[in-house]
């Protein structure tokens, strides 16, 4: 099973990576549909249900999915030998999508609280919010390419 595994590395690195784009893109674009849907949208209004609309699909459909792949292909890259246990850069990674995962968690409900009318955040906070998957995104890839650590 790891030869053949072995042999299909480099697909499960680009299965990896076509996933983790797709995750990002809706880490960056979820935050923006929060910042018009608080600032815009009043409850129960046609906008509010349209934004709840885009708001579930972005989640169910792109982030979600993508998000496990993610994590599915990263975990066999591990089991494969990708991860240096002995080298900082690998943990840089590992603690920033850990994170990572904890900031689509954080945007899965605030999108319950969207979706139950009892939002109380402001269209700031989620602008303010936007920028953690940014950072995080930053130090994962200066971690796994520039490996300066």
């Amino acid at each position: 099973m790891m030869d053949f595994l072995s042999g299909i590395y480099p697909w499960i690195k680009a299965l990896h990576i076509m996933a983790v784009l797709a995750w990002m893109a809706g880490l960056f674009y979820l935050p923006r549909l929060f910042v018009y849907h608080a600032e815009k949208a009043a409850i129960g209004s046609e906008l509010d249900q349209t934004f709840q609309i885009m708001e579930e699909k972005l989640l169910r459909v792109i982030m979600n999915p993508a998000m496990i792949v993610a994590w599915i292909a990263g975990l066999i890259m591990i089991g494969l030998g990708a991860f240096d246990w002995g080298a900082a850069w690998s943990w840089v990674k590992l603690v920033s999508v850990i994170l990572m995962t904890g900031a689509h968690g954080w945007m899965s409900a605030r999108r319950k609280e969207f979706a139950a009318g009892t939002n109380t955040r402001s269209g700031r906070t989620y602008r303010l919010f936007n920028e953690v998957p940014t950072v995080l995104m930053v130090l994962i890839v200066v971690a796994v390419i520039v490996r300066p650590f």
